[in-house]
């Protein structure tokens, strides 16, 4: 299965500020997409997810919106971090269709992560913080550390990612359709899921399989 969603452009200014992302999520003008195929039958627990996405001329803008047993948030920085064994969300996009290369942002509840891209699993390029600094972010819960084992956790994050560090001309992406997909898991979480948005037909969980994205169309 091959989903697809538009990815609204919006009249926010360059650099707007978080406030005024936040405020243009909580309009309502942008469609909420479930974050919600379980894909191994291993791993059935499936949190409450879904994002948003739409972007200007300079950026992506994305929202996650989650809630959860449990919530896990133990990296307080960027550098060194290992986001997915947190309550972690993840947006892998190839921005190029003529190169392989994809691109993922793997990010926890507190908004700390990493941003890389290759190929494919074992050959990647894990960018340092002068680009990973980039990506603005809020987070609903802070971003100091917080651990919390069970009991029902509810979170939102939303970054604002510069088409810049892609590689790619923002104001020449409308029009243009792109593979990607979106991802919520935590390894070191009280239960284990590996959740998707476009389905991924492999035997193990593996969230870096890019012939299973779906379609992001831009306006």
């Amino acid at each position: 299965m091959n989903k697809s969603l538009k990815v609204v452009k919006n009249q926010l200014p360059e650099g707007a500020a978080m406030e005024e992302v936040l405020n243009y999520f909580k309009s309502g003008e942008v469609k909420a997409n479930a974050l919600d195929t379980v894909n191994w039958k291993e791993y059935p627990y499936c949190p409450e997810v879904s994002f948003k996405i739409a972007h200007n001329c300079d950026e992506i803008f994305l929202q996650f919106n989650v809630v959860e047993e449990g919530v896990r948030g133990t990296f307080e920085c960027d550098y060194g971090s290992q986001p997915w064994t947190d309550s972690c969300v993840e947006f892998f996009m190839i921005p190029d269709p003529a190169k392989p290369d994809y691109f993922n942002v793997e990010m926890t509840c507190i908004g700390h992560g990493t941003f890389a891209c290759g190929p494919n699993r074992a050959e990647r390029h894990n960018f340092d913080d002068s680009v990973i600094s980039r990506i603005r972010r809020v987070a609903s819960l802070g971003s100091s550390k917080i651990v919390k084992e069970s009991g029902r956790c509810e979170w939102s994050l939303t970054l604002a990612i510069p088409f810049e560090i892609y590689g790619i001309d923002g104001a020449a992406v409308s029009g243009k359709t792109l593979k990607a997909n979106f991802y919520k898991c935590g390894d070191d979480m009280p239960v284990l899921h590996f959740v998707s948005w476009n389905p991924i037909g492999c035997p193990q969980p593996d969230f870096h399989r890019p012939e299973y994205f779906g379609d992001i169309i831009f306006e």
